[in-house]
């Protein structure tokens, strides 16, 4: 009814014309007002009208009866609560149109609308059937008597019931409206603001962020984003107004206004008013619910057990079942004992007495006497038997079943197996073997139906036993001698049959009956029932276990009864059909379910001339359900006038262990009249029964069952924990003591014992009776004049926050919403998953395929707002999956158990999902409040007590490294390259590779300086000195030689990646800002992307008018420079290293000549780089160390470096590899993407290579180059794959570097001989911390595969002259060791600041030249922007000193601040990437304090919806947050650098401007 137009599509495909239509019909175009101005009036206007409509259908037949108990109140409930809802804007999650489209043919079908789940409630669509006046009308009269002497007087309503259920719950229309229109920037923000600041998400004392910078109140994230590459539209204004976000992205885009109204939709969680905290094994507290002081209590006396009525003596009472059959069979042969029915209604055969006992003795003579293996009888007495029979042949499975009976075999009815793969039927296979089944029983018909092997033969379904298939048709079957008796024997203990039980978890339990049990049981139903001989019962229940077996096929043959055995498939034909029976063979007895009674309504119509009025009985098998109330009580309304006797419909409890507990008896026993209760369901949730008074909305009407069963004894204990008596007022397990109940589980004794051997005691501990106990797995209590209630089972019992909930209520609610428009009725499942530690609800429901997108939102948000004000608890879950996809239980219903099973691996394949953890976790750990900083002093002293030492290490010194560096005696890197022209001018220097593998350009000493030589002398005249030169090429040669003509000509060259001539709308504007930003005045670059940077596709992109000169250094002419440039001093500037850092922002850093000339002389002492040196370098050249490797290194030690441009790999990933084997190189360098592409590439490729002779045997060392955390599991399932090709285990490792030091830690690793002689560093080590203790700054360190661990490794060996501390963010203090805080670096190739357009150095001058507050405060540091520590090692390094590892945790930039505590995005990524196979990468990132996962889907389209939930459960169970949105996108949507590093923020910003084209975008409520 109230339909949120303006819900919003993310994608923009079609956005404006779905809206246009939408609105077409109701908003008449008045000029110059926003539509969305006028929507919300039309909501009211449209809502009146409908209601009228409504009401006056509904008024039709006046109703005598008791109006509390009428069946739609439910409804009525329903509605009344959803009423008090404000219409709650909530944002609709978004899909691509590609996924709406249903999968298969077969899913469009209606799924066969009989499938109403087994035990299904049945509400009646509203105001068919019974008037309903409005509900406010309703009085209620005083409270049944019986009940206010049951509860003593007392009927106090749930406190905790009635409270209202949104503390939060302010109107938030306005502010709605307000996003919609985007009228006023300014009160948009104030509202967002004052909305943020009561949306308890994280109780921060900070302000609530509304721009979506996180400003952090430290010193070290306000990179400039002056030259933020993500403001390139922006140019360079910082004084945007307020609502744009930092990244440049109008708030009221239209993803924003989504998540605008999910922070609108999330009410402050409910949490109780106590808090009591436990300690998960550390120091964050997880909630736990402490139970509300005002909650109802049971006031109650002590209940007293009930006993049923003696069993009555009858004289002629057969003493065994089987000699009930003999003696029918031969005194009464032609009396008849079933008869079957066809789809078509019509009676197919009448099995008599007679026939019924020879078939019977034949089978059992011939499984015998006729079956044997090896010479030996195939069974003996005691075997168990499988009986396989299609639910449309009750006659052979009559037979069979009396067969074993007869020969002294076990029978075990199990269901049809229709696929390979049914749902459950793994765990039927269990059962089987569990029994040592080996023979199963079946029919001719049914036997051609199974599936079959190849050999024809039946084949083995999944998890069964080897069966052997007998077909007990009559061919099959031989007619014994005639001396041959079977033996009939008195009832004794031995096992008669088994009942198999499929239990909530999904197990299935085999329930043994013995013989004397069977037999007592069918005389209790006898005097229960009243069951006289040669009287006719309708059976609609399946008769291979349960009421359809005890009634249809046991008590009945004792009885000489005659069965109508009506077959599930007749019941989906004609709902009548058994209405119809009773008329023709005026049945004095019919045994249904409520959803029987339920379908017969829908069909009624059609027949006038039945009537009903031979009933003396109608037993309701599923009675104990509490929503069979209402198909009772509609069904007596409707056919009261075909004869049907109110007092004759009798609701039974029963459960497959206990068997029948309790029924209600026949009119002619003089048994008191029938009794409803109306019980709070506030008390319910709480396990105390309390007659509803106040809160009219969240009632339960149950009636009851009856009384309980001659002989039996029957008490109700507690639920869980030791069995003790309940009060009078409280609801528990109803358990049995009683001659016929089963007697165990099959084969398992422990829970047997549990189960069958129960033994209740009293308050005191003392046991109630010394007769054992079954439980009944039903809850109840017993009411006045000894009758029995049932609210619930156990198998549908979900407890949260310490309060019961019924899925069956939870049901009922659910289909009390929208009467079935949208989804099928019976086709709903609910259950409880664990996250958490605690149960959390998940209703999934089967979606009818002419619902609409929004017509499906709105049903599901209403549900949600139902069970809510209903239940008083929150919906963790709503999935709608397409028609007839759910798993069936083998009579139709849903299998829960496996469609549970199906949620948590991630394969239900919903097409509408809607997770709500905000609203149902309320167990959170506290917001994490920064506690106030201690003093330096107390730190000094409190390190110095606890024997910690200060966290710092250095690499060698330089100094006492006496080395023949030649190069050492020049200043200045070109130096060098001249010295080494003249010294060894053919020396080479460089090979590049191509794609091919083989060398495309080379260049010795000599040509180098020559080529750098035409450079300068092109520049000299034209630049003056100290002028920036953007240097853009392709990898390779030219790069570098224009890099020396350069340095040559006095100018400061600025290496930057060429735009990519395939994207150059995202590429081009880097290149056109890095060149801005640096002020260069010219262009070096080839022909080819002179000819780009000046293109049509350019112009698109960029202002190509404003490029600086550009000079194409392709065809320089051979000229000599003059003169060389010299600089004054060598900390003058020799070239800008400009990159994007992760976050997106685009920073350039100043290299000094001496800090040049530093970096080269640390990286060869490290690597010991010589002229006879070949290394390999595949990483790119543009900024870092790789442009360190690239350009400087192979210059100042003389080596020869191999070049690989990682962009040739996507075209031969074998590339790098087969270099690196080829040249046997020693060293080699890569970068974390290359080594990707190798594991992903070659991964199964390495034996192919291998006959290549690929043999990397020959390196020493492989480093990787990153500013990052290092990947372990990359590195080492890259070590793991190159194993095969002789990769040396220790030959991988990592290295670090950042803005302000490119070279931090390289560890090459030296095997064999060279170990000993010198630098080679010990082993990375790997440690293991608590990832819990991470996020509150602190390291602890715990063993591999402790819960919470994260394996960190170190991250190389710290080179020569460069010294590292640990400081604390805040204080800027020194740290201890193994104490988590960020890495400041001091070296003499730091670089010497950024290179910023505002001369903003103040901003970030400390990022260069900062100081410790304490302790040590002479040197100056630069701080990296990472965290870490440092960690001393038991290892040595080879001068004998103790080894102090650094190990990094991640970029400060990049943390995501949440709950108060500091997260790295990794962790959290590389949780959900576990959580589901198809997810190929993920990343995150927060906006408004929510926080966002994109995945990338690798597989169909339909597993994106089941990610949402798999990626909510890993990253609350994991890392206690709430996912707020998530996003499905195809792969490769996550932009990754170069460096093989996620691009973040670019991400985020492309998901703000939608620009994703996601496949599926949910926003958790």
């Amino acid at each position: 009814m109230h339909m949120s137009i303006l819900i919003r599509d993310i994608t923009q495909k079609g956005y404006e014309k779905k809206r246009g239509k939408l609105l077409a019909p109701y908003i008449p175009q008045i000029q110059g007002v926003d539509p969305s101005l006028q929507i919300d009036n039309r909501i009211q206007a449209s809502s009146q009208v409908a209601l009228q409509g409504s009401k006056s259908n509904k008024s039709r037949a006046a109703n005598t009866r008791d109006e509390r108990f009428r069946s739609d109140l439910h409804t009525e409930a329903v509605q009344a609560a959803l009423a008090k809802y404000k219409e709650r804007k909530m944002p609709m999650p978004s899909k691509r149109r590609s996924v709406l489209v249903q999968s298969s043919v077969e899913a469009c079908t209606p799924p066969d609308t009989s499938s109403a789940s087994e035990d299904e409630g049945s509400l009646r669509r509203q105001g068919r059937l019974t008037t309903s006046t409005p509900y406010q009308g309703h009085s209620h009269p005083a409270v049944e008597h019986w009940f206010n002497r049951v509860i003593q007087g007392s009927s106090t309503s749930s406190s905790a019931s009635s409270t209202s259920s949104h503390p939060g719950g302010r109107s938030v229309t306005t502010t709605n409206t307000t996003a919609h229109a985007a009228l006023n920037v300014n009160a948009a923000a104030t509202a967002l603001a004052d909305l943020m600041a009561h949306t308890q998400l994280d109780n921060h004392s900070a302000p609530p962020d509304v721009t979506g910078l996180s400003e952090r109140s430290s010193h070290h994230a306000e990179r400039p984003h002056v030259a933020s590459v993500r403001g390139v539209s922006r140019g360079f204004n910082h004084h945007t107004s307020v609502m744009e976000t930092a990244d440049g992205v109008p708030v009221n885009s239209r993803v924003s206004n989504k998540i605008q109204q999910l922070l609108n939709t999330l009410k402050r969680p409910k949490r109780p008013p106590l808090r009591e905290f436990f300690v998960d094994d550390f120091e964050e507290l997880l909630d736990v619910q402490q139970p509300d002081p005002n909650q109802p209590k049971p006031e109650g006396q002590q209940m007293c057990p009930l006993e049923g009525e003696p069993l009555g003596v009858v004289t002629n009472w057969p003493p065994s079942l089987p000699a009930a059959l003999q003696r029918w069979g031969t005194t009464q042969p032609k009396s008849p004992c079933l008869t079957a029915l066809d789809n078509a209604g019509k009676p197919v055969y009448t099995l008599t007495y007679g026939k019924l006992w020879t078939r019977s003795q034949k089978l059992a003579y011939t499984l015998l006497n006729k079956l044997s293996s090896r010479n030996e009888p195939l069974l003996v007495p005691g075997d168990r038997v499988a009986l396989v029979f299609p639910n449309n042949d009750p006659v052979m499975f009559m037979v069979a079943f009396y067969g074993c009976l007869l020969a002294e075999l076990v029978p075990v009815p199990i269901e049809v197996p229709l696929t390979r793969k049914d749902a459950g039927s793994q765990q039927i296979g269990f059962l089987l073997g569990s029994c040592g089944v080996t023979l199963a029983l079946t029919t001719d018909a049914c036997q051609k139906g199974l599936p079959k092997a190849q050999t024809g033969e039946v084949a083995t379904f999944k998890g069964w036993p080897r069966l052997l298939w007998f077909v007990t048709d009559g061919k099959h079957v031989v007619k014994p001698p005639k001396d041959w008796h079977p033996p009939i024997r008195e009832a004794s203990n031995d096992i008669a049959y088994i009942e198999y039980k499929t239990s909530k978890e999904g197990s299935t339990m085999g329930i043994t009956v013995s013989h004397s049990a069977m037999l007592a049981h069918c005389h209790a139903l006898t005097q229960a029932c009243g069951y006289t001989e040669g009287e006719t019962i309708t059976n609609v229940l399946d008769f291979k276990r349960e009421a359809g077996l005890w009634h249809g096929v046991l008590t009945s043959v004792m009885n000489r009864m005659h069965v109508i055995s009506i077959p599930y498939s007749l019941m989906k034909v004609n709902p009548l059909s058994w209405i119809m029976k009773v008329h023709t063979y005026k049945a004095r007895v019919a045994v249904v379910k409520s959803r029987d009674m339920h379908w017969s309504l829908l069909a009624q119509r059609d027949q006038r001339d039945i009537s009903l009025s031979s009933l003396r009985m109608l037993i309701v098998a599923d009675g104990a359900n509490p929503w069979s109330i209402s198909s009772c009580d509609a069904f007596l309304n409707v056919f009261q006038s075909r004869g049907l006797r109110p007092e004759v419909i009798c609701p039974c409890a029963s459960s497959s262990e206990a068997m029948t507990v309790a029924i209600r008896r026949p009119p002619e026993m003089g048994v008191p009249p029938p009794g409803k209760a109306v019980l709070s369901m506030g008390g319910l949730s709480h396990g105390v029964i309390r007659v509803d008074t106040e809160e009219k909305l969240s009632v339960l009407t149950v009636q009851d069952v009856g009384q309980v069963m001659p002989g039996a004894l029957v008490c109700v204990v507690r639920a869980e924990g030791i069995p003790y008596l309940c009060q009078t007022d409280e609801v528990g397990e109803i358990c049995v003591s009683s001659g016929s109940t089963g007697v165990a589980y099959y084969g398992l004794p422990g829970m047997t014992k549990n189960i069958f051997e129960t033994v209740p005691v009293t308050p005191s501990g003392i046991p109630i009776s010394d007769r054992p106990f079954t439980r009944t797995s039903l809850l109840g209590f017993v009411g006045p004049d000894s009758l029995v209630f049932v609210v619930g089972k156990m198998d549908g019992l979900m407890v949260v926050s310490g309060r019961r909930h019924n899925a069956d209520d939870v049901v009922a609610t659910a289909l009390a919403v929208e009467p079935m428009k949208f989804v099928y009725r019976g086709r709903i499942a609910v259950f409880s998953v664990s996250v958490l530690h605690d149960e959390r609800i998940v209703v999934v429901a089967e979606q009818r395929p002419d619902a609409s997108e929004e017509d499906s939102f709105q049903w599901m948000s209403r549900v949600l707002q139902a069970i809510d004000s209903i239940h008083q608890v929150g919906v963790y879950c709503l999935a709608l999956v397409p028609a007839n996809t759910l798993p069936k239980a083998p009579l139709g219903g849903i299998h829960i158990s496996e469609t549970k099973q199906r949620f948590l691996e991630g394969a239900l394949h919903p097409c509408n999902v809607l997770m709500c953890p905000h609203t149902c976790v309320t167990n959170l750990p506290k917001p994490r409040q920064k506690q106030p900083e201690v003093g330096p002093a107390s730190m000094i002293v409190g390190n110095l007590v606890a024997g910690k030492r200060i966290a710092q290490a250095c690499g060698r010194d330089l100094g006492q490294l006496e080395d023949n560096d030649q190069a050492r005696k020049f200043l200045y890197i070109q130096d060098v390259l001249q010295w080494r022209a003249q010294a060894t001018p053919d020396h080479p220097l460089f090979l590049v590779l191509n794609a091919k593998g083989t060398v495309s350009s080379s260049a010795s000493c000599l040509q180098l300086h020559k080529r750098a030589e035409r450079v300068a002398a092109a520049l000299m005249g034209r630049l003056n000195t100290g002028d920036h030169v953007a240097l853009v090429y392709p990898p390779g040669i030219d790069l570098i030689a224009t890099f020396y003509g350069c340095l040559y000509a006095g100018c400061v060259p600025v290496t930057v990646r060429p735009p990519h001539p395939q994207n150059l709308a995202t590429t081009l504007p880097t290149v056109k800002m890095i060149v801005e930003v640096s002020k260069s005045v010219c262009i070096l670059t080839t022909q080819a992307i002179t000819k780009l940077l000046k293109s049509k596709e350019a112009a698109a992109a960029v202002d190509i008018k404003s490029w600086p000169t550009v000079l194409d250094t392709d065809d320089l002419p051979r000229k000599k420079s003059p003169q060389m440039y010299k600089p004054p001093t060598p900390e003058m500037l020799a070239y800008l290293d400009f990159s994007v850092s992760t976050t997106g922002i685009l920073a350039g850093v100043k290299m000094s000549h001496a800090a040049t000339s530093a970096l080269c002389r640390s990286i060869k002492l490290q690597c010991e780089l010589y002229p006879s040196r070949q290394i390999a370098i595949c990483l790119d050249p543009y900024c870092g160390l790789g442009f360190a490797l690239w350009c400087l290194c192979s210059v100042y030690s003389g080596h020869q470096s191999i070049l690989v441009p990682p962009l040739e790999l996507e075209s031969n990933a074998s590339l790098w590899l087969a270099a690196v084997s080829q040249y046997k190189v020693r060293v080699t360098f890569c970068s974390y993407s290359v080594m990707e592409m190798c594991t992903k590439g070659l991964g199964s490729q390495t034996e192919a290579l291998r006959l290549r002779n690929v043999n990397l045997s020959c390196v020493r060392t492989c480093m990787v180059v990153a500013e990052e955390r290092p990947r372990i599991a990359l590195t080492q399932s890259f070590s793991k794959i190159f194993k095969d090709l002789g990769l040396s285990p220790r030959a991988v490792s990592t290295t670090f570097g950042c803005r302000v030091n490119v070279a931090i830690c390289l560890q090459p690793n030296r095997l064999g001989k060279l170990a000993e002689q010198g630098t080679a560093g010990p082993d990375p080590t790997t440690v293991y911390v608590d990832m819990r203790a991470l996020r509150h700054d602190r390291v602890r360190l715990v063993e591999r595969g402790s819960p919470h661990s994260l394996p960190l490794m170190e991250s190389g060996k710290i080179l020569p002259g460069v010294k590292v501390i640990i400081a604390n963010t805040e204080t800027k203090g020194p740290l201890g060791d193994s104490h988590l805080g960020e890495i400041w670096v001091s070296s003499p190739h730091n670089a010497t600041g950024y290179y910023t357009v505002y001369g903003e150095e103040a901003l970030h001058a400390d990022h260069f030249n900062t100081k410790l507050s304490f302790g040590d405060t002479q040197t100056v540091w630069a701080r990296t922007g990472y965290l870490g520590f440092l960690r001393r090692t038991e290892l040595t390094d080879a001068s004998g000193e103790r080894h102090d590892a650094l190990y990094v945790v991640g970029s400060l930039d990049e943390t995501l601040e949440l709950r108060g505590m500091r997260y790295h995005p990794i962790d959290i990524e590389t949780s959900v990437i576990r959580s589901h196979k198809s997810i190929a990468e993920c990343a995150v990132f927060t906006w408004t304090n929510l926080l966002v996962v994109v995945v990338e889907l690798e597989g169909s389209e339909q597993e994106a919806l089941d990610l949402v939930a798999l990626v909510t459960n890993v990253v609350l169970e994991e890392h206690y947050l709430i996912v707020g949105v998530v996003v499905v996108v195809d792969p490769g949507v996550i932009p990754i650098n170069s460096r093989g590093e996620k691009q973040r923020m670019h991400l985020r910003d492309g998901f703000l401007a939608d620009q994703l084209d996601p496949i599926y975008v949910a926003y958790n409520m």
